[in-house]
């Protein structure tokens, strides 16, 4: 969302100052208000990327409320930020000021931005510095007519140029009837911008220092740049109402995310995706799909997910960072930091746990659960099985209720199963062990050794039926004998030797 092949080619900028030291006290939340996120990423990050793409020679945020959760992401998100400290929220004539601090004598252009602003695009950003000289301003203004300007500061014009920005507490009824709204978004020449902050005053009913008075003192001419032919102020006016749309609540959030996925969703269906239900299905800007994928309902595709062509995701999914071949169909599943290979089959109600890697034609059924665990092509998992911590070869079966039992409480260990094993039911595999090629477990059992290739292993209790006991113990009839020749007689076992 931050660039298209038709941005304007901007260089030159001096510098972006994204202002995000407010208090966003409206999110009742014990987090800063910028990190609270938008299809996945903090909003910041949108701010600071749109920013990023004008390539300044210098580019700030400003800082105040929560400033060392905001300070600690920027350090692990965009390092190359520098930060300016509003200690006091004074206004943003006050928090540019602070941002202009330690920057030196500036040329160029200024841009000052919001970091909860998470729509507005490095594309709308760059037009509205091209506009601001082609016009040859002192300073413009990104605007937007919108059905209900209430509350907004309204555009005054005079022709191209801007008057002045009255806000709407002190507007006329007829200045009321404006829809061009102020979005709080300029371009400054960085010469005027400096001499108008630095002549900015507090005398109001605040005690603010308005970035407003700047714009107002540009167009009266009050202002000189570094070239003496700019004059006055301009205005842009983008068609892309959300743009301008600030965040300041949960409600307004909810909103801003559900117009981005929407962008989204729509995006891939014209790529050749077919979505069945774009209502229920979310998608991060990271995610890559390729032609013919089918989207099911309820499916939510996370951060760096790719999905192959042909394959089918959903319903009622989740894929976080997951990479999923060609071909293959994920149903009823969670997934995070998985590899799902070529025509692989998983789910219903799968959950495939970080380290996961399924080869090409491999099948996981209802209620398994993997973790850090290689299963070879045409190995099939039906149902009900853990497999943590183990590599398994090819063309592999593993019945329910099998669990390989990868800790001690302490130490994880792993095992390792050859190809054309079979696991029977209820296996417990307690690893560390090496199952060879070959081997055939028998369902029940609890494995502790190496099984050799080709090896039948057998590791449970010798059965025992007693006729009557019910009777005895309970006081009941005992039921009738069958004719059964398994009836009243001990379980058939291995011998010895072919015991575990």
């Amino acid at each position: 969302m931050t660039t298209t092949s038709d941005q304007p080619d901007i260089s030159g900028v001096s510098a972006v100052i994204v202002l995000a030291a407010g208090g966003g006290t409206r999110m009742k939340s014990q987090r800063s208000k910028l990190l609270h996120e938008v299809a996945g990423r903090p909003m910041l990050s949108w701010a600071v990327a749109a920013a990023r793409g004008l390539h300044p020679d210098h580019l700030v945020v400003v800082v105040g409320h929560l400033r060392d959760q905001v300070e600690a992401h920027l350090a692990d998100d965009a390092p190359d930020v520098t930060t300016a400290v509003q200690a006091e929220q004074k206004g943003t004539g006050h928090a540019v000021a602070r941002g202009l601090e330690g920057l030196g004598d500036l040329s160029g252009e200024v841009v000052v931005t919001y970091g909860d602003v998470p729509m507005l695009t490095s594309q709308t950003l760059a037009e509205l510095v091209q506009a601001h000289r082609d016009g040859g301003y002192l300073a413009t203004v990104l605007t937007a007519d919108v059905p209900d300007p209430t509350g907004y500061g309204r555009i005054l014009r005079q022709g191209e140029r801007v008057a002045g920005i009255i806000e709407h507490k002190d507007a006329s009824p007829t200045q009321r009837l404006i829809s061009e709204i102020n979005s709080g978004i300029y371009v400054f020449d960085a010469e005027a911008l400096q001499q108008g902050v630095a002549a900015l005053s507090n005398d109001n009913a605040q005690g603010e220092y308005y970035l407003t008075d700047v714009v107002t003192m540009a167009a009266s001419g009050r202002l000189s740049g570094s070239d003496r032919s700019l004059t006055g102020v301009g205005a842009y006016r983008t068609e892309d109402l959300w743009q301008t749309e600030g965040v300041n609540d949960r409600v307004q959030l909810a909103r801003i995310n559900a117009e981005v996925n929407r962008r989204i969703v729509e995006g891939w269906m014209r790529a050749g995706v077919t979505v069945a239900d774009p209502d229920t299905t979310w998608i991060q800007p990271d995610v890559d799909l390729g032609t013919d994928v089918t989207i099911l309902p309820g499916t939510l595709l996370n951060g760096a997910t790719s999905v192959g062509e042909g394959a089918t995701v959903g319903p009622d999914t989740t894929l976080t960072d997951c990479e999923v071949g060609a071909g293959a169909v994920v149903s009823r599943t969670e997934a995070t930091l998985a590899v799902v290979g070529e025509g692989v089959r998983v789910g219903p109600w799968a959950n495939l746990r970080p380290g996961t890697v399924l080869d090409a034609g491999v099948k996981i059924g209802a209620f398994v659960e993997t973790k850090n665990a290689h299963l070879g092509s045409g190995t099939a998992v039906p149902r009900l099985v853990y497999a943590g911590d183990v590599t398994v070869g090819r063309d592999v079966t593993i019945g329910a209720g099998a669990m390989f039992a990868n800790t001690d409480g302490s130490t994880t260990s792993t095992t390792t199963v050859g190809d054309g094993a079979f696991v029977g039911s209820n296996v417990v595999i307690v690893a560390p062990v090496d199952i060879a090629e070959g081997s055939f477990l028998a369902a029940g059992s609890a494995i502790t050794q190496d099984v050799p290739a080709g090896a039948l292993a057998v590791a449970r209790e010798r059965g025992h039926i007693s006729p009557g006991w019910v009777a005895r113990h309970q006081g009941q009839d005992a039921p009738p004998q069958s004719s059964d020749h398994r009836s009243g007689t001990p379980e058939t076992t291995s011998s010895p030797e072919e015991h575990l």
